[in-house]
């Protein structure tokens, strides 16, 4: 699984970098693609961090950044989305793939908190 996040991470991170590259180049446009391309990448930045922790509770801690960067990631192409729509950018299919795995990512991100923090109790 871990390797499985490691690679997905970084997938992630350059699918919405090929998504920007088709977006147009605007002042407006590029403040947006810029916190995108910023917060996707820190995902698997930071789940390849959390793989190095030294405690559970640097885990965890690690593994919430994750969840904040993804959860980011998600709003800004959620943001792009709706943007792109209204200018007829037809891309459509980029953007639902990419807020699917994001999804899929933040919810396998806070299941492995959970887990983590249900067996530190124990």
């Amino acid at each position: 699984m871990t390797n499985d996040l490691k690679q997905r991470t970084r997938k992630f991170a350059i699918d919405c970098m090929l998504l920007c590259t088709k977006l147009p180049k605007t002042r407006e446009y590029n403040a947006y693609v810029n916190q995108l391309i910023r917060c996707s990448s820190s995902v698997g930045a930071n789940y390849r961090a959390s793989q190095r922790a030294k405690s559970k509770a640097d885990f965890i801690n690690k593994l919430k950044i994750v969840e904040e960067e993804v959860d980011e990631s998600n709003f800004f192409l959620d943001l792009l989305y709706e943007i792109s729509k209204i200018e007829n950018l037809k891309l459509n299919n980029e953007f639902h793939l990419l807020l699917k795995e994001s999804g899929e990512l933040l919810a396998i991100t806070i299941a492995s908190i959970k887990t983590t923090r249900n067996n530190s109790i124990k």
